[in-house]
Formats: structure tokens, C-alpha cells, sequence
């Protein structure tokens, strides 16, 4: 297994890769205090910083907001709303298995650095930033905050992290849940392999409150494996062994199972609306994210 030293602070906060960042925004139905999702601003009316809407006067209203053009105009008294800038807060759950530092170029590191990307635009942004680890648990490695100044703390964190045995989707969602953080976006980093199933990991997935953005860290043998002849696999998490015979029959069996794991993953993000990216951790990251903010934002 790499050892997680070999990947350092300087590599994840390369500036290079950050500066291929600037221009990708996450454009999102931002939440408000009340923990209504609003386009980009609070749906909530105050004395904000930009003009939205008229309404009527009531009893009790303050007399700053009444509009004296209009009264001059009409006759009538009304109220200048405006809306208020909220910011977004994005909770990055990083999944850190064993399985994910394994292999000659451990798909950890995609995951790193898929998070670290993240974590700049959204910081570059004024949106508040969380970073929470799991993998048979879940913990808070950072709380929820703001300022460009923690991208750097970001980078140390994310390079420092160790991996720990097998995932359990529902124990960490559970712990997730019972944070009871403001409503905004959840960002699952992950290849959603739980030796529980696909079944059970949507169900954990279907009781996260907040809108959610897949990140499915993936190579393209996990859909079609090169394998031939007879081999021990060795389970990396737990350490059990399985001889396997790659036949006709067991290798369509696998593909089947896959499709399976596949299909289950993608109706779910489609049915809850959830933004996802097959994120293929062979190739670099930030063009892969260029995709899935398009025109260069994302919408949540």
C-alpha cells in the first residue's frame, strides 16, 4: 500500500492547478438561514443590495423601505424589497478506505485533488467550506468556514490523510446527518463500493437532507476488468482471499453485477436530482470538472 506522504501539500496546492481553477464557479441555488434553496441569493426579504420587488405597506413596517416616488406617483404607499447575497455552505465528505490507496497510482489521490478543487472555488467564492472524511466513520477533520486564507489549511489536511478499513455508507450518512448543518451543498467523494451493496449505500444516500453532488472516483477496468486464467484475489480492506477461475460464465457475472451497481447509483442522482461525475482518476482532474460546469459554472 503507498504510503500517504507521497503526496505533499505543495502537489495538492500546485499553482498551476489552482490557477486553472479561476474561471469555474459553482453557480447554485443557494440556501438560505431559514434553509430555503434560493437562485444564487436569499428568497428572504430585508434591507439587502439589490432591489427585487414591491409590496404593499402594513402596519409595523419600516419607514425606510417605503418608496416616496411612488407614493408621489400613485398615492399609495409601498415597500422597496430587496434580496439578500447568502453564501453556500459546501460539505466535502471525502471517502479515505483502504481500496482507494491501493493500485500503482492509488485513486486516492484523484480524490484529493478533486476536493482540493473544490474546496478553491468554493472558498474564491465567499461560500463556506467543511471537510469530513469517512469511511467505517465519519469525522469533522474541518468545520464549516469561510475565507481564502484556509485554502492552504485545505492542502495540508487533505495531504495528510491517512486511510482507514472498509466503508460503511450508512454509519457515516447517519453521523453526517446528526452534525444537523445548515442546508446547502453535500459533496460525496467516493468510488460507493460498501461491502453492504448498492442497495444499502442509496439508502443512506436518500436520508442526506441537503443537495447532493456524486464525485465517483472510477477507472475504466472497474467496468471491464483485463483479467484471464485462474488468480487469488486478496480483499485490501479486510484481507480475505477468494480464488477466482476468470471463465465466460464468472466474468459475465461480474459485468452483470457491475451494471447492477452501475444503474442503482445513476436512477438515484436522476431521480433525487443530484448532480454526478464519473471522475476517471487516470486522467488529470480539473479538465473533468471543466465538463461538468459547462459553460463554466455548475448549477446545484
Amino acid at each position: 500500500m503507498p504510503d500517504t506522504t507521497t503526496f505533499t501539500s505543495r502537489e495538492l496546492f500546485d499553482p498551476e492547478f489552482l490557477d486553472s481553477l479561476t474561471r469555474l464557479h459553482i453557480l447554485a441555488r443557494r440556501v438560505a438561514r431559514s434553509g430555503r434553496p434560493a437562485e444564487q441569493r436569499s428568497r428572504d426579504m430585508g434591507s439587502g443590495v439589490e432591489f427585487r420587488d414591491f409590496r404593499a405597506y402594513s402596519a409595523g413596517d419600516d419607514f425606510k423601505s417605503i418608496d416616496w416616488t411612488v407614493y408621489r406617483r400613485l398615492g399609495k404607499v409601498f415597500l422597496r424589497l430587496y434580496e439578500e447575497l447568502e453564501d453556500l455552505p459546501v460539505y466535502l465528505l471525502l471517502d479515505r478506505s483502504r481500496s482507494l490507496f491501493e493500485e500503482e497510482t492509488p485513486r486516492i489521490r484523484g480524490g484529493l485533488r478533486c476536493a482540493l478543487a473544490l474546496a478553491a472555488i468554493s472558498l474564491q467564492q465567499h461560500d463556506s467550506v467543511g471537510l469530513f472524511p469517512f469511511a467505517g466513520r465519519l469525522e469533522t477533520a474541518l468545520r464549516p468556514r469561510s475565507g481564502k486564507s484556509r485554502l492552504f489549511r485545505f492542502a495540508e489536511t487533505l495531504a495528510a490523510m491517512a486511510p482507514e478499513d472498509s466503508t460503511d455508507f450508512a454509519k457515516a450518512l447517519q453521523t453526517f446527518s446528526g452534525l444537523r448543518l445548515r442546508r446547502g451543498l453535500c459533496v460525496i467523494i467516493s468510488d460507493f463500493f460498501d461491502p453492504a451493496g448498492i442497495d444499502r449505500v442509496v439508502k443512506a444516500l436518500k436520508t442526506v437532507r441537503h443537495r447532493l453532488l456524486l464525485v465517483r472516483l472510477w477507472r475504466r477496468t472497474d467496468q471491464e476488468p483485463d483479467l484471464g486464467g485462474d488468480f487469488q484475489l486478496v480483499d485490501c480492506e479486510t484481507g480475505t482471499t477468494e480464488d477466482v477461475s476468470a471463465t465466460a460464465a464468472v466474468m459475465e457475472a461480474y459485468r452483470a453485477s457491475y451494471r447492477r451497481f452501475d444503474e442503482g447509483l445513476t436512477s438515484f442522482a436522476r431521480e433525487r436530482g443530484a448532480g454526478m461525475l464519473l471522475l476517471d482518476t487516470d486522467r488529470e482532474v480539473v479538465p473533468q470538472l471543466a465538463t461538468l460546469f459547462e459553460t463554466g459554472s455548475y448549477t446545484v
